[in-house]
């Protein structure tokens, strides 16, 4: 089952005081490394296979150092949000609450439909921590310099109605403004109003716009998608919405699996469908129980909290 992707793409490689002395710093160890490991092959050796093998290892002290801190006021926009968005990623502590902090005075000032910025934006939104990529979604309006506000959402209400070369985009940006609490149950009807429109891109970003929105209702209404639209590719993307990409906590994924139970059992649904559903289980339950219908049962009866 494939994530929804946007045009965001890239790799940031941030830039930081005194990189020449910390290269040479670095050439200088790795020198030392080399000659001991010419003395101690073997010893060397099963360090840095076993160290893939093991619990995970930290680098270094997840938190924003000092140094880095200090040099924020002196960056560009672009080079805050690309550190902190990058630190976020990480999970360094206090990366959250400085984009938090500084989102509001980059609105306008950012580029984030290509280079480093959109790579990490593209990867904030798939990471396994929500703030992240509820952060992910706060620099990405920044960048497209769309306040939360209802006005926002009045204009792009506008496009969207006269601009039907750009609805994919709409939709989306438009889910990403409900989920950040502008005009949400107004725009939960703007994407259920959509469920059956006649255009196969359309129906894709009302599965991927209720995803990012969110609410209670959407996991029904992206059920009811997953079932019975006759696109594989929007079902697909519903099915992903539902079990892994978006803005759901892990308990309103689960409110989906009852109806995935029924799914599992249903003869009209073809193979290829079926198969998504156990994907989305395994997705919402982190278990690998495979393909056997009795095997989840037995795994709701003990998980249900009902």
């Amino acid at each position: 089952m494939r994530k929804p992707r946007t045009q965001l793409s890239g790799e940031i490689r941030p830039q930081t005081p005194h990189r020449g002395v910390r290269l040479f710093a670095i050439f200088g160890f790795g020198l030392a490394l080399a000659m001991f490991a010419g003395a101690n092959p073997a010893t060397i050796r099963a360090a840095q296979v076993n160290q893939l093998k093991t619990t995970p290892l930290s680098a270094s002290a997840p938190k924003l150092s000092d140094h880095e801190i200090e040099a924020l006021p002196s960056m560009t926009p672009q080079q805050q949000a690309q550190l902190l968005m990058e630190r976020a990623i990480n999970h360094y502590e206090g990366a959250i609450e400085l984009i938090d902090k500084s989102v509001p005075s980059w609105y306008g000032h950012l580029e984030v439909e290509k280079g480093p910025l959109a790579g990490l934006l593209n990867t904030a939104i798939n990471a396994n921590d929500l703030r992240v990529r509820a952060a992910s979604l706060e620099v990405t309006l920044a960048g497209y310099n769309l306040p939360k506000s209802p006005y926002s959402v009045d204009k792009l209400l506008t496009r969207l109605e006269n601009e039907p070369d750009h609805r994919a985009w709409l939709l989306w940006i438009l889910g990403v403004l409900g989920n950040r609490g502008v005009e949400t149950s107004r725009l939960e009807l703007t994407f259920l109003d959509r469920i059956h429109d006649p255009d196969q891109l359309t129906r894709t970003y009302v599965a991927i716009g209720l995803g990012l929105l969110a609410t209670d209702d959407a996991i029904p209404a992206l059920i009811g998608i997953f079932r019975e639209d006759p696109s594989p590719q929007v079902r697909e993307m519903a099915a992903c919405s539902i079990a892994q990409s978006g803005m759901f906590s892990e308990a309103q994924r689960m409110h989906a699996v009852p109806d995935l139970l029924k799914m599992m059992d249903d003869a009209t649904l073809d193979a290829t469908t079926r198969s998504w559903v156990f994907q989305a289980l395994r997705d919402i339950a982190a278990a690998g129980i495979g393909s056997d219908p009795a095997a989840w049962r037995s795994w709701w009866s003990q998980h249900s909290r009902g």
